[in-house]
């Protein structure tokens, strides 16, 4: 199983600063959805991995979360590509579990349910959180500049390094495919 780790906001799509509450406000990256494709392509199993605490701060609904996700998939297979699954953690950050990013709980979920080793499933971020959850669950970090990706790489603590800089998605599945493929 040839597994990656995508988050959503700020890497597939534009993070907006009251969040996305509705298909319509879903604003996806040409290049995510490039990028998406070739892993597909190439037989990788893409996988989003999402915090998402507008569902547990109660200004959406995990239907409506559903459906912006769905239209995403949509998206994604319009250019050839698939999102095999999506892991979305819907705490309130004052209430957040292990699930919740910078823990690792859905990227070690995602691992196990799809018999992935963290040696071989990269994490696709632009955030100190995706960072953070990435290492802590043992995966290669792949820092996109889209999203908060410039201020994240400006701040980066050594800690989490090793990092794998891209420009965006379409760029990290191109250094993807070239590691793994």
């Amino acid at each position: 199983m040839k597994l990656v780790l995508i988050d959503r906001d700020g890497v597939i799509n534009d993070e907006l600063p009251n969040y996305v509450k509705s298909v319509e406000e879903l604003i996806v990256y040409d290049a995510a959805l490039e990028g998406i494709a070739l892993l597909t392509r190439q037989g990788f199993t893409p996988v989003v991995i999402t915090n998402q605490s507008v569902v547990g701060r109660g200004i959406i609904t995990m239907e409506t979360l559903n459906r912006i996700h769905g239209h995403m998939g949509e998206k994604v297979g319009e250019r050839g590509g698939r999102i095999e699954e999506v892991f979305a953690c819907t705490d309130h950050p004052d209430r957040a579990t292990y699930r919740r990013k910078p823990a690792p709980g859905m990227l070690i979920e995602a691992m196990r349910k799809y018999d992935a080793t963290p040696e071989s499933t990269p994490f696709i971020g632009d955030a100190i959180t995706d960072m953070e959850a990435a290492m802590a669950a043992k995966c290669p970090r792949y820092l996109v500049m889209t999203g908060k990706g410039q201020r994240t790489l400006a701040t980066l603590p050594d800690a989490v390094k090793p990092v794998t800089t891209c420009a965006d998605l379409l760029d990290a599945a191109h250094k993807i495919v070239k590691m793994y493929g």
